[in-house]
């Protein structure tokens, strides 16, 4: 069985450990916890790390147990948060509990005989749990000189907000969860992100009072760029796990686009490729033959494929290759349609676009400020209508040049997009 912490050390996954005889520790097969709250209905790229923890203890024969939090999601966790979270109703916790379970099942493989996850839910142990036994119970073991030094709590006590009671209760619950783990499940490792070290530190120290036994904890870095900004976060909001809330040519192309600065420790947390293939990528960058994005290519091919299947990615591929100017791939109203949230359009009435010049319609919809700038581009060779390009300064929009009879993709130049939807 390949030393889980020795390829996670090696990846750059570890930032603490609660035990420095770890590699010692998981010589035996372990069951191995990370929590997910219900915050939303999907988990994005910034969970990708915990997740892909996960899935090397997986893959080095421990078995993964992917708790989403029905429980805590109901208070919310304050760790790394500069406010209190809004509380969710019922019904959103239902839908969002759903949502994560089915992001962890796609990475997590489902097909391991001896591995297979587990999915809890920790409402199912709170549900019944009275206050008056949960304080009895739980919170004797708990002292408020630990629960104060906190990183966590320091940072909210000191802010202009505060701290409401019921967030300042998060660590008691999420260190239960641990304690309940490890008595009904014999879970005896927690890992999680680096703000998670109160909260996973909670858990062990319960244990240990509880049962006079060791239990682990493991916290990874949060996965931030070489900006200091969060990964996982683009102008138009977050980078989703759900393909119904983030289609996989956007995912695919958000990770084409990360810096040449980002792109190898990306590949240590975000995919399974073996390390010497990332030193050579690492190797090659440096190279003056070195074709730009080459690393980001293969970066964003292998994490498309662990979130979203074979299938997805190569349309994301498809989709990729067809928005090309130039491109030889046959542009259909899927690919379309699958770019769509990428790119800007605008929409218009048939009679707005049909018998008009290209070069008219490319000032109407503002690709280019004036004619005479439509003409130079047309002259250059830098204007393409759905892939092809365009050397007749009167040429006039058709319906064969409507796909699907209702879209066209204009380019001006390789970058400069924009799709144009025309009303049945």
């Amino acid at each position: 069985m390949p030393n889980v912490i020795e390829i996670l050390k090696e990846r750059g996954f570890i930032e603490a450990m609660t035990s420095e005889d770890m590699e010692v520790v998981v010589k035996t097969q372990l069951l191995v916890y990370c929590g997910f709250d219900p915050t939303s209905d999907s988990l994005h790229l910034g969970n990708m790390v915990a997740i892909m923890g996960l899935a090397w203890f997986q893959k080095c024969g421990h078995t993964p147990v992917a708790l989403v939090g029905g429980a805590t999601g109901m208070i919310g966790d304050p760790s790394g948060k500069a406010a209190e979270r809004q509380l969710l109703d019922a019904e959103t916790l239902e839908k969002n509990l759903k949502g994560i379970q089915k992001n962890l099942e796609t990475i997590l493989n489902q097909n391991a005989s001896d591995s297979k996850p587990l999915f809890l839910n920790n409402y199912d142990w709170f549900k019944d749990f009275s206050f008056i036994d949960f304080l009895r119970d739980v919170g004797k073991n708990f002292r408020i000189g630990q629960m104060l030094a906190k990183e966590s709590v320091k940072l909210r006590l000191n802010s202009d907000e505060g701290m409401s009671f019921t967030e300042f209760c998060y660590q008691l619950l999420q260190g239960y969860d641990f304690l309940y783990l490890n008595e009904h499940y014999a879970v005896s490792l927690q890992i999680g992100g680096s703000d998670q070290w109160g909260n996973i530190t909670a858990g062990t120290d319960l244990i240990r009072k509880v049962h006079g036994k060791a239990a682990y904890g493991i916290t990874f870095p949060l996965m931030t760029r070489s900006d200091g900004q969060k990964f996982g976060k683009s102008e138009k909001g977050a980078i989703w796990l759900s393909s119904e809330k983030l289609s996989p040519f956007e995912f695919y192309q958000y990770l084409f686009r990360v810096s040449d600065a980002d792109v190898i420790k990306l590949m240590r947390l975000l995919t399974f490729m073996d390390m010497e293939e990332i030193r050579a990528y690492e190797k090659r960058m440096l190279a003056a033959d070195y074709i730009p994005n080459t690393a980001q290519k293969r970066l964003a091919e292998e994490v498309t494929r662990i979130v979203h299947g074979e299938e997805k990615l190569q349309a994301a591929l498809k989709a990729t290759d067809g928005v090309a100017p130039g491109s030889k791939t046959v542009l259909n109203v899927e690919i379309l349609e699958n770019i769509a949230a990428d790119i800007p359009s605008k929409t218009f009435e048939k009679h707005e676009v049909q018998g008009i010049k290209l070069i008219d319609l490319l000032v109407k919809i503002a690709l280019v400020t004036s004619k005479g700038e439509a003409r130079r581009l047309l002259q250059n060779g830098g204007l393409y209508l759905n892939n092809e390009k365009i050397n007749d300064e009167h040429y006039t929009i058709c319906p064969d040049d409507l796909i699907g009879e209702h879209l066209m993709l204009i380019a001006a130049g390789k970058k400069n997009k924009l799709l144009v939807r025309v009303k049945k």
